[in-house]
């Protein structure tokens, strides 16, 4: 039977392998993108999953060194999320980038991605010992999930600009 210590570690190892993978599917998307909206996005998202990675990796090796969860693990903040990035790219492009279908498989592949590394660190919370490592869990999983929407947001700017935009700028009608 492992020893919490080992589950723990397995654990940051996967971890560490799915953020590398994300951030490596993010840069060769980024690269092959045809439009810039696509290709700030996805540079964003890589960025985010680096900084994930870098986190992973100092956490394993405190608990390889100290035999613990190390206790103040934060992820830093950010001057720009990728939903900035991705807001402002749409606004400076307008209505003008267009998806082809490689575009459409990145996102395809992205969603699928972040919906595993969800879903993975939502068990790795549940599972925790530590609050620190709870907490931590959390805060990536909420951070998967708002990429996970903001990459749905960029589907459908791809598929429809237009309604994209009214949907993002609010439009509503108030009767008056």
């Amino acid at each position: 039977m492992a020893t919490e210590q080992e589950r723990v570690l397995q654990a940051l190892q996967a971890a560490i392998q799915m953020e590398a993978d994300g951030r490596g599917c993010y840069l060769q998307s980024s690269r092959e993108s045809r439009n810039e909206v696509g290709r700030k996005l996805l540079k964003s998202l890589a960025e985010d999953e680096d900084v994930h990675l870098q986190r992973f990796m100092e956490i394993y090796n405190s608990m390889k060194k100290e035999k613990g969860w190390p206790e103040a693990v934060t992820l830093p903040g950010k001057e720009q999320t990728p939903r900035d990035v991705f807001e402002n790219a749409c606004q400076a492009i307008g209505i003008g980038a267009e998806g082809v279908d490689t575009e459409f498989d990145a996102i395809r592949t992205a969603l699928d991605k972040e919906k595993k590394s969800y879903d993975f660190y939502e068990r790795q919370s549940k599972a925790a010992v530590y609050d620190a490592e709870r907490n931590f869990y959390n805060s990536l999983a909420a951070e998967e999930r708002e990429h996970e929407l903001v990459l749905l947001d960029y589907y459908e700017y791809l598929t429809d600009p237009a309604a994209w935009f009214v949907k993002a700028e609010h439009h509503s009608l108030d009767g008056g």
